[in-house]
């Protein structure tokens, strides 16, 4: 085989394109990464505060959720790796009836997809995380088996580990064309070079509408922004990654959780959409978030915070992923639109990914497809985004 031919190339070296390239060089397959950036997890990844769950509203991410959990939870044990994975869980709480009725209709499908979940009451609650705010408090889930992991450190392993089975990684290589050759992809062109392959990997992340463009391809996502922050260390009173979907005038949700080293990691989903590719960070989250969190945990009144940074979201208009052949032209995978959720659906999409280039797929993963193909009618809404 040509060094400028693969069996697979992978556009990004992020949450999706890192974890994939792994699976299929673990499959025996030829792989080349191309990314922009100088190093792996550069681009969206690194914004990530860690977060790992399956606990969500849908079976497609549930399903997607689970693998990834199984890949991270046993990545040191099969790889020596310290990734830094915590089964620390997560808990949605509810201070009003509303989002009662909402966390407790959803554990319906959840219980019926194998999740480890209940609800339990303000008594019960306050034994699983006894820092929070008693009043008015009614209860809330609580899932045991999700948990977190280093966004970078992961990244990193999964890039070694791709690279020592085969697979091959081009930094600092800008995308600047699809090569078609009669309706078909059959290869990628950037500022350096042209690589020729059958299958080409959409992983781009925030930039994914403008490579699939390149083929002619239109795929609906609109990058927003999200901005998250670090304290500084202190001792463990925290377990679980905690979230409180309570809608205000500014947010939409915010979630937080304390990190091995004892940092609190945090972040939030403003209301409206703050739309577009703007990284700066800005004055206003850092008392946004802060006001919520005290309310919630008044014991983090005191700790200080080190740093602030903003991220982006690939958001698609249901809030689900889009991953799936695309229907335009051949040979172009598309697994893109994660909405913020790439590091914890990663290497789940990943082991999808690999099995459809193999045509291996599970009946399971076939309605995981059906739910998440790029041609399905973008109605509804993630209820647990």
């Amino acid at each position: 085989m040509s060094k400028l031919t693969y069996d697979v190339i992978i556009v990004g070296a992020g949450s999706i394109g890192a974890p994939t390239a792994y699976f299929l060089a673990q499959a025996g397959l030829q792989v080349l990464v191309v990314d922009k950036h100088p190093s792996v997890g550069q681009g969206c990844n690194k914004a990530a505060i860690g977060g790992i769950r399956a606990t969500h509203s849908d079976p497609a991410k549930i399903h997607l959720g689970q693998e990834s959990i199984r890949v991270f939870s046993t990545w040191k044990e099969e790889h020596g790796d310290d990734i830094e994975w915590i089964a620390g869980g997560y808990s949605f709480v509810a201070y009003r009836e509303q989002e009662e009725r909402t966390l407790r209709n959803l554990l319906v499908i959840q219980k019926e997809h194998g999740l480890n979940i209940d609800w339990y009451d303000k008594e019960e609650f306050l034994e699983i995380v006894p820092a929070l705010n008693p009043n008015g408090l009614i209860g809330g889930t609580y899932s045991s088996e999700d948990g977190s992991a280093s966004p970078m450190r992961s990244a990193l392993a999964f890039y070694r580990h791709a690279k020592s089975l085969g697979a091959r990684f081009h930094f600092g290589e800008t995308v600047t064309g699809l090569a078609l050759a009669n309706g078909k992809v059959v290869g990628v062109c950037t500022n350096k070079e042209t690589y020729y392959s059958q299958v080409v990997i959409n992983a781009a992340g925030a930039a994914a509408s403008q490579v699939a463009a390149m083929a002619g391809v239109d795929v609906p996502i609109e990058p927003d922004s999200h901005e998250a922050g670090i304290t500084e260390p202190v001792a463990p009173f925290i377990k679980p990654m905690l979230v409180d979907i309570r809608p205000t005038i500014d947010s939409a949700n915010y979630y937080f959780y304390q990190h091995a080293t004892g940092q609190i990691a945090f972040c939030i989903t403003p209301n409206p959409p703050i739309k577009g590719t703007d990284r700066r960070e800005t004055s206003v989250f850092l008392p946004q978030v802060s006001r919520r969190m005290v309310d919630l945990v008044p014991k983090l009144r005191h700790i200080k915070v080190r740093r602030t940074w903003r991220g982006l979201y690939p958001m698609t208009p249901d809030g689900f992923p889009i991953v799936g052949w695309a229907k335009e032209v051949e040979g172009l995978l598309l697994a893109v639109g994660m909405c913020g959720q790439g590091y914890m659906l990663g290497p789940g999409v990943g082991v999808l990914l690999t099995h459809i280039i193999q045509d291996s797929i599970s009946s399971e993963e076939k309605d995981v497809l059906a739910h998440l193909r790029p041609d399905r009618h973008y109605a509804g809404q993630e209820q647990l985004k």
